[in-house]
């Protein structure tokens, strides 16, 4: 399995890398994808949990079958039973006309419930029943609805400790965890990084009809050291904001974020009690304004090794007027 990370069996629903837990995924999704057996998928948020049960649904026999996902933590919890299973007309006040449900409509395909672990306890006993039974009645029905349906959970919570806890049911859990898959955050497979850069730049740089950007070795190491909170999601969101806020091709440490970078912009100067001050009437601006001044060009020669050129474009001036300010301010 040499292409892994470039598309499992060659679709477009797959995480990019080629790192061992990557593979390790992908090997484990080739040898599910054709069963009927559920799936709970695990990971940060931002790993990219929807896109494994993508590939193994898209892998599957049911690959030409509905793909229905539902967040089961977005949806408001007097909804989501009727988002799950559909209602009766006249099943309660609103219910004008019949509702045909998420499980329905993935009869002979999959239903992806993200977020499982935000799952209702009342609503736990009816998905219970639905993957023991595979049938359930819609709200205000009496007739039974049997389904073909694939199920795919995922969560970015621990449910082992919900259910120590008494959030979630033992059985259920037990239920939905037959097949675990549990994706490692960004900043555990930073190998797979650079892929992960190129793969994002081509994805926008079409997208908005610009040219790709590279990154600088400095950069690509800032990269490596960051934390990555929000994961692979996040990298994506920093790499769309370059492509459209960057105006040359190369992206240096001085262009990302400033809680990759730590960098800060000089505090303003310490202003002090009016009492202290030995200028009559208050502060003397001018002084507080030129020692602003002075930092804020200390900080950008600092950031850009010296390169004069590169330091005004930080500012927003031209080259030669910061040399003119460094004159004035007897600056190096």
């Amino acid at each position: 399995m040499e292409n892994l990370g470039e598309g499992f069996n060659g679709n477009n629903h797959s995480i990019i890398g080629t790192s061992q837990a990557i593979k390790r995924i992908y090997e484990l999704s080739a040898k599910v994808s054709h069963c009927s057996s559920t799936v709970l998928i695990m990971g940060e948020s931002g790993t990219g949990k929807e896109l494994v049960a993508k590939n193994i649904h898209y892998n599957s026999n049911r690959a030409e079958k509905p793909f229905v996902p539902v967040n089961c933590g977005a949806i408001p919890s007097e909804l989501l039973e009727s988002e799950l299973f559909g209602h009766e007309k006249g099943a309660f006040t609103g219910a004008v006309a019949l509702r045909i449900g998420r499980f329905e409509l993935a009869d002979s395909g999959t239903i992806f419930l993200d977020e499982i672990g935000e799952m209702p306890a009342i609503l736990q006993v009816k998905l219970l029943r639905v993957i023991q039974e595979r049938s359930f009645e819609r709200i205000g029905g009496t007739k039974t609805v049997n389904v073909d349906v694939r199920i795919i959970a995922a969560t970015n919570r621990n449910l082992e400790e919900a259910v120590a806890e008494g959030r979630f049911r033992e059985d259920l859990f037990y239920r939905l965890n037959v097949i675990p898959i549990e994706i490692p955050p960004l900043r555990e497979r930073l190998e797979d990084m650079p892929r992960l850069c190129d793969f994002f730049v081509e994805k926008h740089a079409k997208r908005f009809g610009r040219s790709r950007i590279v990154f600088s070795e400095d950069a690509m190491k800032i990269f490596g050291n960051y934390a990555w909170p929000g994961n692979v999601r996040e990298l994506e969101n920093t790499i769309e904001r370059l492509l459209v806020l960057k105006e040359n091709d190369i992206v240096t440490p001085f262009d990302l974020p400033e809680r990759m970078t730590g960098r800060r912009i000089p505090e303003l100067p310490e202003i002090g009690d009016d009492d202290a001050n030995p200028f009559i009437g208050g502060i003397d601006m001018n002084a507080a304004l030129e020692e602003y001044e002075r930092r804020l060009i200390l900080h950008a020669l600092e950031m850009h090794n010296g390169v004069k050129s590169q330091a005004a474009r930080y500012l927003n001036i031209n080259r030669t007027t910061l040399i003119e300010k460094m004159k004035r301010l007897i600056l190096p």
